[in-house]
């Protein structure tokens, strides 16, 4: 039983598809679909884990069902769709679907159910659908296929119903699909058998859709209730065995483990693991510290290199609710633009997260803090981290229930992975929010320069907050400088970022804006929209400030020309409001400053 176990377990280690690449490959199989702007809508690219998407059904984190039948579509069918390992059944039935079988299908070799009936479908019948040995079901009527059945057919031992009928195929028909007990040849040029001998059509095999329909369902819910049923029964087996078992996920020394924390897949790590990993903690393996602790590089015994964030506030009041929090926000979090938690430790005394380490480690580093030798972020790399960012933020705020406010959005929170793709990392300062709430009043924390007029008065944060420290956070790109820098005092200058760009865009000075560091190897009309883009999310007040949806749309290009000319309207008339009471300071007769003393302190 013990090496039945095995078997079971490396099979699935092996047969296992990240969800970013089946994500991928499902919306490639959007995009060739031609589907419509209103088709398919919840498939998102950005949003790696298809197990939410709709007509689509998974087992854990592996793809098992995609059923897109009667849908109008006129596109082709993706060949990325062959990496769906674990894919039982595809259905595109009732279709357009025009051009070939991509020999990829051969690929799906846990399938059992593919029908592409009553589509558009040319050329021949892949020979590479012989690979597919678990396939039960296969359904390729009334299309316009041509060439031979393959050979490779006959060899499916599992096949019990095959329907070809009316399509251009031709030649002989293999003498091994006569034995399936479901087949239908008909409206072919296809040759049945010697001097006719067999009939292009079983007994049973011209029965109505419904029928067919029907039989399918109950075989494949059979097969389902039969593999269930199984699957306990070895669990059951394995367990008694085996008193001692517990989920891995669980399993640590004694006392150390708070069984109110639901973790899903996370890994939960040994406390000793990640003292080696990390050195013993030492301090030539910190990678950043903030306000929630240290962070430090790591290399796992499987030579994986991590970041291990180590909190140092948790006994205090709070700290461990942060902790829960944090841990709980990120498992569900699951975005290409978000940093991923591979796990946790916890014991009585410590609290520690773990994440893939970042080699290219923050935007703030690559803008600031560059090695000799090391070599500036481009502008097409700016400007990718821009809309990478937009879209994890855009995650947090629009398709989280309840939605996530990050609360510090600056550069120093953005990482870059191996592609110098945005990461938004740093959750420790973020905060749940019920979508019934519209604000959360909390103690203030982020970063100055970053923090939103309206958080900084009252405390209350929302989604506008995190779109003003993502407006900094552009200006950060475009000019690569902080968002507070007494050293510009030194030039008369302002300090703040944002008024130090506000009046040099004013001014029509947007060279003077850029990275000296890009040596003028930008798109100035580039950079003059990410500026606009800044501007717009930077407004004093929150209801002003596009979400961050918005955001990227117009990072897109789409509508930032009527909402920037919208803008500059309404400045105009603040800027000549300002500049009338201005005027009310200078020394002249209508001057307050001649008014009486008393009128201006009033009564003694």
């Amino acid at each position: 039983m013990d090496l039945l176990i095995g078997v079971l377990v490396l099979g699935c280690l092996y047969s296992f598809v990240s969800p970013d690449a089946q994500g991928d490959a499902l919306y490639a199989l959007k995009i060739s679909l031609n589907a419509s702007s209103n088709q398919l809508t919840d498939w998102n690219q950005n949003q790696v884990n298809p197990c939410t998407w709709s007509k689509v059904i998974c087992d854990g984190n592996n793809v098992t069902t995609v059923t897109l039948s009667n849908m109008g579509f006129s596109g082709t069918l993706s060949p990325r769709i062959g990496i769906l390992k674990m894919l039982t059944t595809l259905q595109l039935q009732g279709n357009g679907i025009t051009g070939k079988i991509p020999e990829e299908f051969g690929n799906l070799t846990s399938l059992t159910m593919l029908d592409l009936e009553n589509n558009r479908l040319t050329g021949e019948i892949p020979s590479s659908l012989g690979n597919l040995k678990r396939l039960t079901f296969l359904i390729l009527s009334q299309n316009n296929l041509s060439g031979q059945i393959p050979d490779s057919l006959s060899s499916l031992p599992n096949l019990v119903n095959i329907q070809l009928a009316s399509n251009s195929l031709s030649g002989q028909v293999p003498e091994h699909l006569f034995k399936i007990s479901k087949y239908n040849f008909t409206g072919n040029q296809l040759n049945c058998g010697i001097n006719s001998a067999h009939s292009c059509v079983s007994e049973n095999g011209g029965g109505s859709s419904k029928s067919k329909t029907g039989m399918i369902v109950g075989i494949v819910g059979a097969l389902l209730v039969i593999f269930l049923l199984g699957g306990l029964l070895l669990l059951f087996l394995w367990k008694g065995r085996h008193k001692g078992y517990r989920r891995e996920v669980f399993v640590d020394v004694a006392g150390e483990v708070d069984r109110r924390i639901e973790f899903g897949q996370l890994k939960r790590f040994a406390w000793r693991e990640l003292q080696l990993a990390t050195d013993n903690f030492s301090e030539k393996n910190v990678l950043g510290q903030g306000g929630f602790g240290k962070v430090y590089k790591g290399v796992l015994a499987d030579n994986t290199k991590v970041a291990v964030k180590r909190l140092t506030d948790f006994e205090s009041p709070g700290g461990d609710t942060a902790f829960q929090r944090e841990v709980e926000m990120i498992s569900v979090a699951v975005h290409r633009n978000l940093l991923r938690l591979i796990g946790f430790c916890t014991t009585p005394t410590e609290r520690l997260l773990v994440y893939p380490f970042m080699q290219n480690l923050s935007v703030a580093s690559r803008l600031r803090e560059l090695k000799p030798g090391e070599p500036v972020l481009d502008w097409p790399t700016r400007k990718r981290v821009a809309l990478g960012t937009a879209r994890g933020l855009e995650y947090l705020h629009e398709h989280c229930n309840p939605k996530i406010i990050h609360r510090d959005v600056k550069a120093a929170n953005v990482l870059l992975d191996e592609d110098f793709e945005a990461v938004v990392g740093d959750f420790g300062l973020a905060k749940l929010v019920d979508v019934r709430k519209t604000n959360v009043t909390t103690q203030v924390r982020g970063t100055m320069g970053h923090i939103a007029p309206e958080y900084l008065s009252t405390g209350k944060s929302s989604e506008k907050t995190d779109v003003f420290g993502y407006g900094i956070m552009l200006l950060e790109l475009v000019t690569g400088q902080r968002a507070i820098d007494f050293s510009r005092l030194e030039e008369e200058d302002d300090v703040l970022l944002l008024d130090h760009v506000k009046k040099l865009q004013r001014e029509k000075k947007l060279d003077a804006i850029v990275d000296r560091n890009l040596n003028r190897n930008y798109n100035i009309h580039e950079v003059e929209m990410m500026i606009q883009v800044a501007l717009l999310c930077t407004q004093s007040s929150p209801e002003d400030r596009p979400a961050m949806s918005e955001v990227v749309r117009m990072l897109e290009g789409e509508g930032l020309a009527e909402r920037w000319e919208e803008w500059q309207h309404v400045e105009v008339t603040r800027r000549q409001e300002y500049e009338r009471l201005q005027r009310r300071f200078d020394w002249g007769e209508d001057s307050i400053y001649n008014q009486d003393a008393i009128e201006l302190s009033g009564g003694r």
